[in-house]
């Protein structure tokens, strides 16, 4: 075994003692292939069986070791039967209570036997209890050793006891003592980052996480602060950002249209806007037109919160391609935002003499056929859609921009698709989101980008007023919707499900429409969900966007994409289901015009202290920043980039809320490994991140 000079991340994990083609199937689960593999599957928590503590010093809920002798053993005839045996040492009594046992179990823990026993200490009807404990029965000339290091609990599967899991840890830590994992990170780097390395090496770090000293730390491990996880931290957060750095060294060489600024095509553009753009659109503007001149790939994030005036900044940039002889295309995540784009490009961009086309998945027959022989003989200069855009079957003239909106909802693969439409040159790429990302996320989820922050709202824009509403009072809640329609407002009433269900969501909006009905005669109700056809759910909004409907019941569909300037109230149904940044957009669809506008979240009974955060932090700002650092410290990076974001910011050890403090060091050696060791930076993207780099380049 240890000699063998394989790369770990070669040696597959069947290459240890007794894991044959079941337990690897078992392993494999959990993303356990290589030898590498295991050594990096790191302990959920740690057990200390390393002292005996006395029964007289136990407390409730705490896992320890105990050591006594049987007194009694008996059966309990409660609620539920049971076998009970109390332990007991020189400083005290215990129960150990078996609510599964047979009768060799009991005629084991016969009086005056010697037991050892391991578990979680609880309070019970007769003094402290163990329910289920792990016990050996001891011989009392040669009792077995204590453990000498803390027994790590490892993430499992069915099938796989952590009895195993520790056997295959112990096996490939031995791999460890002959350099078989080298040093990736050069020493006078290193030295350079001392609040990172601590002077442990990589094989220490791992030895002391898997195999803990009896007096390790276990508050600072449960913390993920211990300086053996902030080396591996440090090293995992800087493979990703190498592969975004490497990335980008990559598409600088790629060469795409280099587009020149359509002045004239902007002047007439600006001048028939009815408004006049803030200075944080001129800015970023001037940004977007100056990366479209180069002749290498555009790759710019543009952020702005809800309402900010995106979508402007995205024409001025397609005016850049199609006055150079480009086509640009713009894809968004739902029908509804692309109807929404559709109309504003058309409004702005039609009188200027520019065709647009328009393809989502509805789209069928003869209509569908002339919208792709427009898209493919160049004709059609601007292409608004769905995912439809990137299907094989849709063949561009000459593509020189993409833009993608609320790209954090599109699949990796699909927006790789959309970049390998252009012919010969890389198309540029714009991705614009309305959801505000925490700048611990920026410095690292997307290092490869540029990025560009859309600051300040359009004059004329009031904050929302937000207030939580107990669902105890949803007949004030409705009457003041009844208010609201009487004075010639608008309003939203959004439904919400834990479950995530069209069939659900669409019975509890159906529900709620009725029961608003019966509420509110005279008062135009419409209802928007999933599962309505595109057509009718396209009808639906014309009509409330024209003032024909006063209420509109809705799933979270909703959630981007509806500009209704005459919507000033918004009820939230059950916003404790709902994420911060989710609830942030739901409320941007009102507060669009001059009105007053309001928010009212109507909460159920029993909010989780998370729940009532949300619902504080919502209330107190309407910063769009402020809101997606908390929902980041609350929810995590996972769920704010979104899980179709596969093989982006797939971290193992690295936790980016925790760890922010080492993004600025790890950024910093970044650029300094690819310049000095550039082998040793494309070793660790393959240690830490495998065939997911590829991934990062969407």
């Amino acid at each position: 075994m240890p000699g063998n000079r394989e790369p770990l991340d070669q040696l597959p994990v069947t290459r240890l003692r007794g894991v044959g083609p079941q337990l690897e199937q078992k392993l494999a689960k959990i993303h356990i292939h290589t030898v590498q593999d295991v050594l990096f599957h790191l302990p959920l928590r740690y057990l200390d069986r390393t002292r005996i503590t006395p029964i007289g010093a136990l407390q409730p809920h705490g896992d320890v070791v105990v050591e006594g002798v049987i007194r009694a053993t008996s059966i309990a005839l409660g609620r539920r039967r049971s076998l009970v045996s109390k332990v007991q040492d020189n400083t005290g009594t215990l129960t150990l209570r078996f609510f599964h046992f047979s009768s060799g179990q009991q005629a084991n823990l016969r009086t005056g036997t010697r037991i050892r026993c391991y578990g979680e200490v609880r309070p019970g009807a007769s003094g402290l209890e163990m329910v289920h404990p792990e016990y050996q029965l001891l011989d009392d000339t040669r009792p077995p050793p204590l453990a000498d290091t803390l027994t790590p609990v490892y993430p499992a599967t069915e099938g796989l006891t952590q009895q195993r899991l520790r056997g295959i840890v112990g096996q490939a830590l031995t791999f460890l003592d002959d350099g078989s994992l080298p040093e990736l990170v050069p020493a006078d780097l290193a030295a350079d980052c001392p609040l990172i390395h601590c002077g442990i090496s990589l094989a220490d770090a791992l030895r002391y996480l898997h195999q803990p000293p009896p007096k390790a730390p276990l508050e600072v491990l449960a913390a993920g602060q211990h300086p053996a996880q902030q080396r591996l931290s440090f090293e995992e957060l800087l493979a990703h950002h190498l592969s975004l750095l490497r990335l980008r060294q990559q598409m600088r060489l790629q060469q795409a249209p280099a587009l020149p600024l359509a002045t004239e095509l902007q002047q007439r553009f600006l001048a028939q806007l009815s408004f006049t753009l803030t200075a944080a659109q001129q800015r970023v503007s001037a940004d977007v037109i100056g990366d479209l001149a180069q002749p290498y790939p555009m790759l710019r994030l543009l952020q702005g919160d809800v309402g900010s005036g995106k979508t402007v900044v995205a024409a001025l940039a397609a005016l850049c391609a199609v006055g150079s002889g480009y086509q640009a295309a713009v894809m968004a995540p739902t029908e509804i935002l692309a109807e929404q784009h559709r109309a504003n490009f058309e409004a702005w961009l039609t009188p200027l003499g520019i065709r647009i086309a328009w393809l989502t998945g509805r789209i069928k027959g003869k209509a569908r056929e002339m919208q792709m022989a427009a898209i493919a003989d160049g004709s059609a200069q601007l292409v608004v859609g769905t995912h439809a855009l990137f299907q094989d079957e849709v063949q561009f003239h000459k593509l020189g921009l993409t833009v993608i909106d609320e790209q954090h909802r599109f699949g990796v693969h699909q927006r790789l698709a959309l970049r390998h439409k252009g012919s010969g040159l890389v198309p540029h790429q714009l991705i614009m989101t309305a959801t505000p990302i925490p700048r611990t996320l920026a410095m690292s989820a997307y290092a490869d980008l540029d990025l560009s922050v859309i600051d300040e709202l359009p004059p004329g824009r009031t904050p929302v007023n937000t207030v939580a509403v107990s669902h105890l009072r949803r007949g004030d809640v409705i009457e003041r919707v009844r208010n609201a329609c009487a004075e010639g407002c608008q309003a939203y009433w959004v439904c919400t499900l834990i479950e995530e269900s069209d069939v659900l969501e669409a019975q509890a909006a159906e529900a709620t429409a009725a029961e608003l009905h019966l509420m509110l005669p005279g008062v135009s109700i419409g209802l928007v969900h999933g599962r309505l056809k595109p057509a009718e759910k396209e009808q639906v909004m014309r009509a409330f966007k024209a003032g024909d409907i006063d209420l509109l019941v809705a799933t979270t569909v909703i959630e981007v994409g509806v500009d209704v300037p005459n919507a000033s109230l918004m009820v939230i149904e059950n916003p404790e289901r709902l994420g911060l940044a989710q609830l942030h957009q739901l409320r941007g669809r009102v507060g669009r015009g001059q009105r007053e506008s309001h928010c009212v979240l109507l909460y159920g009974n029993l909010l989780s202290r998370q729940s009532k955060e949300r619902i504080r932090i919502l209330r107190e700002t309407s910063d769009g920043f402020v809101i997606a650092e908390k929902d980041l410290e609350l929810r995590g990076p996972g769920e704010v980039l979104g899980t179709r974001q596969t093989g982006a910011m797939q971290l193992r050890i690295a936790d980016l809320q925790r760890d922010a403090e080492l993004l600025p060091e790890v950024k910093a050696a970044a650029v300094r490994l690819l310049a000095r060791q550039p082998q040793n930076a494309a070793l660790l993207i393959r240690r830490w991140l495998g065939e997911n780099e590829k991934f990062a380049q969407a």
